[in-house]
């Protein structure tokens, strides 16, 4: 690999700390919330619905601005960088408090229209979490775009902590303090509920988001200071607004299966048990969202960053190219472990929609490449090709789910967002040719998928017993993919930090 792909990879890996290390630890928490959760499967299905409106607003409320922070701070001219941040953290940080008041003045009537009457206080808390997390993803910008790593990766780590010590503590703590010690501490009555969980997890959101804006000030001061400046703010608003259009509908295109779900079956109750059902597994299939997400992270700094000198349109091949290796890496992993070891991070009762993961896997590599894709409306600034891609994407996956999921229930969700990011996909690759054409490896990606789909048919369609030679049989194929991808197009001296080993051993 090259300098420049060698540094990805490193950026890829250190916020994978954050990003893959700290989705896995959240990971981890649906094991806790499928058995310790009252409602069970309803009270899931209530948190899925729950967080996918609250990824939608996230993307409303950013608006593009994060790209466009890049874009903007990163052009050959710009002699003023932090007159730049400065316009996007006024402008974020304005709406944010605009939207937060809005959300208090009309909770009722939003409660009621969501279905959450009861607990109106949900949607309150929702609010300022959307509202601060909006917020905070421009200070978080501008640590990638200083290449801040550690800082970033340190603060995102301690979010996740401390996120997952105080559901720890309200989930699991209080309740064997509440029921089997209830004289040991007097004043737990007066504060905790023990039926009150699914509310504790937004709790414990809130405390955390409010968190990361106070580690961010060191951050966000300066960019106050700053200022806004509006001549900048309207070139960054034309600029985003596409890329916001762009974002609603790939958000969409993730979240209105479970966003939806609750209103397209007749008894709210079974809609909501059987989104959880769905939602748990879907988490099982996050192992390939978390890798993309990182991947994201280091990507766009790389792209814009290389955009100020020469054409880098090999290295942008390159990097294709080791996304999608990777990706089948990750996939043919899960895919091979769920029946016997990953189902168990979910109880018994969700088991039944184990199905989906496979399906949302690869609905998640395909996003991946198209967000590779990307790279061409980006530096031309066309980005109104990908939000007209993924608006085509959205009503595919909208016209799919109202019209399969009364009959097919939650499949027809995973298979929708596999409908969806292939024809971004190809949209997006097909018009990319002829705007800004990048010689992406072809032969190589089909060679790698055609062999991954091969090992994936070999090592599920063929049932093999007991469990464990199932399991050393599986591992063998993916060892075999893996063996593949050494020897044909990576070799282990050239990896980041492993290459070191190998280069002084001399392999």
């Amino acid at each position: 690999m090259a300098g420049g792909m060698k540094r990805l990879a490193k950026d890829t890996a250190i916020y994978g700390l954050s990003s893959i290390v700290g989705r896995f630890l959240n990971w981890m928490m649906v094991p806790l919330y499928t058995r310790v959760l009252v409602g069970g499967t309803k009270d899931f299905g209530t948190v899925t619905n729950l967080y996918g409106w609250t990824a939608l607003l996230l993307v409303l409320l950013c608006y593009g601005m994060e790209t466009g922070l890049f874009r903007f701070i990163s052009k050959k001219e710009e002699e003023r960088p932090m007159r730049v941040y400065g316009t996007a953290l006024c402008s974020l940080g304005f709406t944010s408090a605009l939207f937060l008041a809005a959300c208090m003045l009309c909770l009722q009537p939003v409660s009621r229209w969501l279905a959450y009457a009861d607990h109106p206080e949900y949607i309150g808390m929702l609010a300022a979490i959307v509202a601060m997390d909006a917020f905070c993803c421009i200070p978080f910008a501008y640590l990638r775009y200083r290449r801040k790593v550690v800082r970033f990766a340190t603060i995102k780590l301690i979010n996740i902590g401390l996120n997952i010590l105080l559901n720890f503590f309200f989930l699991v703590v209080c309740p064997v303090i509440y029921l089997s010690y209830p004289g040991l501490i007097d004043w737990i009555d007066r504060f905790y509920r023990i039926d009150y969980g699914v509310g504790y997890i937004f709790i414990s959101n809130m405390i955390t988001s409010a968190l990361t804006c106070l580690m961010l000030l060191p951050e966000i001061i300066p960019g106050f200071r700053a200022g806004m400046d509006f001549r900048v703010l309207r070139q960054m608003l034309a600029y985003s607004f596409p890329i916001m259009i762009l974002g609603i509908a790939g958000i969409l295109n993730q979240t209105i299966d479970k966003i939806l779900f609750p209103f397209l079956l007749d008894d709210r109750d079974i809609a909501t048990a059987e989104l959880g059902v769905y939602g748990a597994c879907f988490k099982i299939a996050v192992v390939m969202v978390m890798f993309v997400q990182a991947f994201r992270y280091a990507y766009e700094p790389f792209v814009f960053a290389r955009n100020r000198g020469d054409d880098n349109r090999k290295a942008y091949a390159e990097a294709m190219k080791y996304f999608i290796i990777f990706s089948w890496i990750i996939f043919l992993g899960v895919a091979f472990y769920l029946d016997d070891v990953l189902k168990y991070f979910v109880d018994a009762k969700f088991y039944p929609g184990l199905k989906v993961v496979p399906v949302v896997m690869f609905g998640e590599l395909c996003f991946g490449i198209y967000f590779n894709l990307s790279v061409w409306y980006k530096l031309t600034d066309r980005t109104i090709w990908g939000a007209l891609f993924s608006v085509v994407g959205c009503i595919l996956t909208f016209v799919i789910i109202v019209c399969f999921v009364p009959g097919y229930s939650y499949i027809a969700c995973a298979w929708a967002s596999v409908a969806s990011n292939a024809t971004m996909m190809a949209l997006s690759y097909l018009v990319g040719r002829k705007k800004y054409p990048v010689a992406y490896d072809v032969r190589s990606a089909l060679f790698y998928s055609l062999l991954a789909a091969g090992l994936f048919a070999a090592g599920t369609c063929l049932r093999v017993e007991p469990a464990w030679l199932r399991l050393l049989y599986r591992s063998v194929l993916w060892l075999l993919f893996v063996g593949t991808v050494v020897g044909r197009d990576l070799p282990l001296s050239e990896l980041p930090y492993a290459g070191r080993f190998f280069k002084r051993t001399g392999k």
